[in-house]
């Protein structure tokens, strides 16, 4: 029991020290005003190593907390920009890590990534539709002409940055971690796996599914943003 707990506080600390990583990335590398409200930053590479480290319930959690220290540091867009951030950060890193959590090789990491860049910049654009004329005050016609020449190269070469760095930079991190004896040798571990994978799957179908609702009322006319 004492040795568990002692583990529990080390991957506590770890995660932290990971969260602070991706906030000062955040804060220092940031290229704001892509379109006028677009930014990217590289706070999901951390996260995402963090999602292969910890899984994907814990990179979830780490997001939703670096996006809320961004809302009050460096964002100006306030809770639509935390909603928006999250969405995108949770998207990325859930998919990408709940893949490479089945099975961590080379492979699954790349097809997790690919398939978690196609993901993001599928809902992505769905909740642009959905929250961009209420942030600009335009017509939805208007974001609807944004999507091919801004919003689907933008989600795309942010999902394409982040998954080259990801991969660039995940054996260097888990390296230093495992010298520095914050994280073990070997990262498989079954504890609880089966109860976190029911609770993505059940909450990522969730958000599926509200999404969709969300646009296929808009385009009916039952919801005037």
């Amino acid at each position: 029991m004492q040795k568990e707990k002692k583990l529990q506080l080390k991957n506590f600390v770890t995660m932290a020290m990971l969260c602070a990583l991706a906030v000062v990335a955040d804060m220092f590398l940031r290229i704001p005003g892509i379109g006028g409200f677009l930014t990217y930053e590289p706070k999901d590479v951390i996260l995402t190593v963090s999602a292969f480290i910890f899984g994907p319930i814990a990179g979830i959690i780490m997001s939703l907390v670096v996006c809320l220290i961004e809302m009050v540091t460096v964002s100006s867009t306030g809770i639509i920009g935390l909603l928006m951030n999250f969405i995108s950060s949770a998207v990325f890193i859930g998919v990408a890590s709940f893949i490479y959590s089945r099975k961590k090789t080379l492979s699954r990491a790349v097809i997790g990534l690919a398939a978690a860049s196609l993901a993001m910049t599928a809902v992505m654009l769905l909740w642009n539709y959905i929250i961009t004329p209420v942030y600009m005050h335009v017509e939805r016609s208007v974001v609807l002409g944004m999507i091919l020449p801004l919003l689907l190269p933008f989600n795309l070469l942010k999902a394409g940055l982040n998954s080259t760095l990801t991969m660039f930079l995940y054996k260097g991190i888990v390296t230093a971690l495992r010298k520095s004896k914050l994280i073990p040798q070997s990262e498989n571990s079954d504890t609880k796996k089966s109860v976190s994978t029911t609770v993505l799957i059940v909450v990522t179908s969730a958000f599926l599914a509200v999404t969709l609702l969300l646009v296929i009322l808009i385009f009916a006319g039952k919801i005037q943003l």
